[in-house]
This record gives C-alpha cells, sequence and structure tokens, in this order.
C-alpha cells in the first residue's frame, strides 16, 4: 500500500523499550520469569555488573544475562514464556500515547518496524500484538537443537547496528519516513528518518 508522500511506501521505525513501553522490556522479563531465583542470578552476574562499569558494553552484560538466566531452556519455552509475559503485561508496560502514534501511521498504510536492542524471541509477541510488519531485534545464539546456548548470535542491535539490520532489510539506501527512539543507542536510526521522534511518548499506563 502506497502511503501519503507521493508514490513512496512510508516506513516508519520505533525503538522498543522506554519508546513504546516504560520500562526495559528484557529486564522485566527476566526477573518474572526466574522468580525467587532472580536475586542469586543477579549476584552471579555481580563481575559482569563491575566490568560494565568500566567498558560500558551492553553487549557483553547482556550476553551474560543470557548465559545466567536462559542457557539451556529451549526456544521452544522461551516463546511460550515470552507470550505469557506479554499477555499479562502489555497493558502496564505500553504507553498509550506511543501505541495511538503507532496505529495512526499504520492507519496511513505504513509499514511498521520495530528495532529494538531486547531479544526478538522476547518482543515478538508484543511486536504481533502491535500488528508490526517486521521486527528486527538482537537475535540469541541456538544450538541446532533449539536450544538458548548463551550469549548473541551477531552484534547488539543498537546504535550503527540498527542501521545496517535496517539496510539489510530494505536496501543500503533505506530511508524512513519517521523513527522514535529515547537513548543514544536510537541516534543513527533517528538519523536517516524524516521525521524525528526522540523522547517524545510520555503516557503512562492507566
Amino acid at each position: 500500500m502506497t502511503g501519503e508522500m507521493g508514490h513512496e511506501p512510508l516506513l516508519v521505525a520505533f525503538d522498543f523499550d522506554g519508546t513504546l513501553t516504560v520500562k526495559d522490556s528484557f529486564n522485566a522479563f527476566l526477573k518474572w520469569r526466574a522468580g525467587p531465583r532472580w536475586a542469586l542470578g543477579v549476584m552471579r552476574l555481580t563481575p559482569s555488573l563491575i566490568a560494565y562499569v568500566f567498558d560500558r558494553n551492553r553487549g557483553k552484560l547482556k550476553a551474560a544475562a543470557v548465559r545466567q538466566f536462559l542457557k539451556g531452556a529451549t526456544v521452544a519455552q522461551i516463546e511460550n514464556d515470552a507470550r505469557a509475559f506479554a499477555e499479562a503485561f502489555a497493558p502496564s508496560l505500553l504507553r498509550p500515547d506511543a501505541v495511538a502514534v503507532w496505529r495512526s501511521w499504520r492507519a496511513k498504510g505504513a509499514k511498521m518496524v520495530i528495532v529494538t536492542a531486547s531479544p526478538d524471541l522476547i518482543v515478538a509477541p508484543f511486536a504481533r500484538g502491535l500488528g508490526a510488519d517486521m521486527l528486527i531485534g538482537t537475535r540469541l545464539r541456538c544450538s541446532d537443537d533449539g536450544r538458548i546456548l548463551g550469549g548473541l548470535d551477531g552484534n547488539n542491535c543498537r546504535a550503527k547496528e540498527k542501521v545496517l539490520r535496517l539496510r539489510e532489510a530494505f536496501g543500503p539506501d533505506v530511508r524512513l519516513t519517521a523513527a522514535y527512539g529515547d537513548t543514544s543507542g536510537d541516534t543513527e536510526m533517528l538519523a536517516i528518518a524524516d521525521e524525528k521522534g526522540y523522547r517524545v511518548f510520555r503516557g503512562k499506563p492507566a
């Protein structure tokens, strides 16, 4: 479907955590899934948390969290857990004003893409619920028989990686009609958008 701006289809990208949601969904998912084991898991992550203070490498910290909390689980288990998490927490996580803007772009016939540093497995149920045309997220390393190995498959999907992944999906000359984000990890994505929405959403779920 073509949009309102000439014959070029509209392409709109939203960051997920902090933009469409009020907080980090991956941490919330891990805490919910771990239950009573959360505190012990965080304690075991202390060396990685200390390392992050010095190297600021979010990818390394995320990989450590995946190893600590998800390693050994099957992809099917994580998909089922992510679906249950989204069903339980979407109403308290999603920003109503962000969802309203998302829906207004969809109504104009835009192709809607979520581009997130959170693992795509965890965000997928939210993306389906919003009617996203595509989800681009951080990929987790998995075995051939469908188990989480721990660590990331490729780079953490933030900053320049967001643009690289968009180019993979839509071609080297990709241009976004609009993009929305809330951190320095979205700067590069906003730079290739005609309409740049930086920290424009403040809504809190009722």
